[in-house]
């Protein structure tokens, strides 16, 4: 299995977020990726590369262009307030929300970034766009990949992806490289494209993108939104809108879950996803399912990510896996590889 890695990944690299009310050493860290690509170093599980190259049309295919042009020149907007902004990531502070006006961007900079964001525990720092543009560019080429004719491919890259909305970053998300890589797959003749979320945390951005449209099926494991961050989404309910209903199903799983009640749930959504007709697999491949992980709460063991790569394989499509969150950070490498390995 090829991997393309994002090797300008670690350009990303915030100082602090906003937790329970304090602000707090980030828990998405550069070396939740290091981990990972050693271990598939160590197990010498296929060539490792560089991302290609893809114009802005494949990003714009999912994200509004405002967005981008909001992230492609949010740092210099920032050092231009205070050049004693270089020492400091940015995080937003206010945010419109329900009579709120949205269709118009604020002149003001901290309005700009509450208007784009919808959490104060994913900094923006001074490689944030470079590093997620480079992480898109790894999904793409997953997708590209597998285009090709390859059974998979996987994404390896930071910052993650999933809670990224078309035009709103959050949850330490930048650009959705789950919904860009099923994009790809689309534009390019695949007909129908399931997309598998296995992260703890529900796929906010992911399901919003894709709520309304039939050729994308989305399926979702995540902890309960009613405890369980990002909270305002992953209902059981949410089935998809319009040309978009029943194109969507969520499974929002109590806190201290294990592999036997998660494996469930996973039965089902492959079932709804063999029945939807998908001709490619994206997998949303987030390893914060692990018991021991600081931010979670299901206990899922690093053997069950060998039997999590068996299932997955069996589902016989071609498959796009990229990488999203973990935290146990010592723990993600032997973790997300046992995936991977089963798989192949």
């Amino acid at each position: 299995m090829i991997t393309f890695y994002n090797h300008k990944h670690a350009q990303h690299q915030g100082k602090v977020e906003m937790f329970r009310g304090a602000l707090v050493p980030c828990f998405e860290v550069p070396a939740r990726v290091d981990h990972v690509l050693a271990e598939l170093q160590r197990r010498a599980l296929g060539e490792v590369l560089v991302p290609l190259a893809f114009d802005d049309s494949a990003i714009t295919a999912i994200h509004s262009p405002r967005y981008l042009d909001f992230l492609a020149t949010a740092w210099d907007q920032w050092l231009a307030l205070d050049p004693a902004n270089v020492d400091k990531d940015i995080l937003p502070s206010v945010w419109p929300t329900r009579t709120f006006r949205t269709d118009i961007e604020p002149d003001n900079f901290a309005a700009k970034v509450g208007l784009y964001s919808y959490d104060a525990g994913t900094p923006f720092t001074a490689g944030t766009w470079v590093a997620a543009r480079e992480g898109a560019m790894c999904a793409l080429s997953a997708a590209q990949q597998v285009l090709q004719g390859d059974r998979a491919a996987f994404a390896l890259s930071r910052p993650p992806g999933h809670h990224a909305g078309a035009d709103f970053f959050g949850g330490y998300c930048f650009l959705n490289n789950a919904a860009l890589a099923a994009q790809h797959l689309r534009n390019n003749g695949v007909e129908k494209v399931a997309i598998l979320d296995v992260d703890y945390h529900h796929g906010n951005g992911t399901q919003a993108i894709f709520y309304d449209r039939p050729d994308v099926f989305f399926a979702s494991i995540h902890g309960d939104p009613r405890t369980e961050y990002p909270f305002y989404l992953g209902h059981a309910d949410e089935r998809g809108a319009g040309d978009g209903l029943g194109a969507n199903l969520n499974f929002p799983l109590p806190r201290g879950s294990d592999f036997a009640t998660w494996s469930m749930a996973l039965e089902t959504a492959l079932a709804a996803i063999e029945k939807f007709g998908a001709d490619a697999l994206v997998v949303s491949l987030g390893m914060d399912t692990f018991e021991g992980d600081p931010i979670s709460g299901f206990k899922l063991t690093s053997d069950d990510y060998l039997r999590m790569g068996q299932r997955l394989a069996r589902v016989g499509l071609p498959t796009v896996l990229v990488f999203e969150g973990g935290y146990a950070v010592d723990a993600v490498g032997l973790n997300a590889v046992n995936v991977l390995q089963a798989f192949a």
